[in-house]
Formats: C-alpha cells, structure tokens, sequence
C-alpha cells in the first residue's frame, strides 16, 4: 500500500509572505496602480498567476492582468536575485520530512507555483530530490480543481484514500476534497484556521512535529 503526503509550498514549507507582497507591490506601482492591502494579497495566495492576478483587480482589462503578471513575475526574480534574500522554511519542516520518509511514506508537491519556481525553490533550501512528484501550475488547471492532485495520486500509485494533502489555504483543502484524498490544514500559513475548517479539513494542525500522528490516525480509520 502506498500512502503519499502530499504538500502545498508557500505558506506550507515555506515561508514566501514577504517576497510575494513585495513582488505585487513592485508589479502594482510599475503599471500606476494602488497595490492591495497585504491582507488580500494573501487571500489569492496558492492559486496560479493567472487566477491569482485578476482577482486582485477583477475590474481591470485582460491586458492590464496580463502585464501585471509579467511585472510580478521579472519582480519576483529580481527580489530573489538580492543579496540577503529570505524564504525560510517553517520550524520542523526538515524533521517531519525525514520522519515521514522513515515512516515509507511517499512525498509529493502540488503547487500553484510555476515549475522554475519550484525547482528554485527547493534547490534553494536543499530539498531537491527529497519528493517524488511534482505538480505544480504547468501541470494543470489552478487549484482548487483537482487535477494536479488526482495526477500526483495515479503518478504514485496510490489510492486516494490513501494520500493526504497538507496545506496553508481553503485552495488546498477544497481540491483535497475534490480529489476524495484526506485534507490537513497548517496553522501557520495564510489562511485563517476557521476557513480551513468551514472548507473541510480533516483537522488543523499547529506544528509540523503534530503530522505524522495525525496521517497515521486518518490512514487508520
């Protein structure tokens, strides 16, 4: 039996806030406009760019979406480019990794990032070769449709009762349910723990040393 835990990126591995604020602001104030509050910026966080971007300006022509998301986009490489630049990773995320791994259980990664952002990403902190698949917005339909997951699923030859999606935003959790696989939300991202419940979470859990309990108990029901 193959039990594959799979995991969002931002806001579930690693902690891009700033670099995303700041990439939009850059992106806003280049083509004239009032950059969002923080706040809503952090709502689309997890959806592909090109879901992301409209919602922050749903009034706006489709040429203005699409110069923003060049203008995030050549943002967010410069931002990653400057000396000093952080995106750590959240407290036990290295830990939960080797023991989930010890546990034979399989990773993956099914993001709303782009493929060249990913690999930076987790060539960035080491963690290149650490997961098994990789899904991300080159792959399929933005989340929360439940394309990339259900392909990461039949990709490892699981079941669907037997993956878990852990993640940070109601995106993640309603392709989770979607997808028919179990749903565990993460405290410390960008949603708030209310509306990960509201979309179905299994459970919210509020350390990374709190993971591999939790998916032993689901897979146990």
């Amino acid at each position: 039996m193959v039990r594959l835990a799979v995991f969002d990126c931002d806001g579930t591995l690693v902690d891009s806030q700033r670099s995303i604020i700041e990439s939009v602001r850059h992106a806003w104030l280049a083509e004239g406009l009032e950059p969002p509050s923080d706040e809503f910026i952090r709502t689309g966080v997890g959806l592909r760019l090109d879901f992301a971007i409209p919602r922050l300006v749903p009034d706006s022509p489709r040429e203005v979406h699409d110069r923003l998301i060049e203008r995030y986009k050549q943002a967010f490489f410069e931002i990653r480019q400057q000396p000093g630049h952080e995106e750590p990773l959240y407290p036990g995320t290295l830990e939960v990794l080797d023991r989930l791994e010890a546990d034979g259980i399989l990773l993956a990664i099914a993001t709303g990032k782009s493929r060249r952002g990913l690999n930076a990403t987790l060539d960035r902190h080491g963690l290149t070769g650490r997961f098994a698949i990789l899904k991300t917005a080159d792959d399929g339909p933005s989340k929360p449709d439940p394309t990339i997951l259900c392909d990461a699923v039949k990709e490892a030859g699981a079941e669907f009762d037997t993956t878990a999606m852990i993640g940070d935003t109601v995106f993640d959790i309603s392709m989770a349910r979607a997808a028919r696989t179990h749903a565990i939300g993460v405290s410390w991202g960008y949603h708030p723990v209310d509306e990960l419940k509201k979309a179905g979470a299994a459970t919210v859990i509020d350390r990374y040393a709190d993971l591999p309990g939790n998916l032993h108990r689901i897979w146990s029901l």
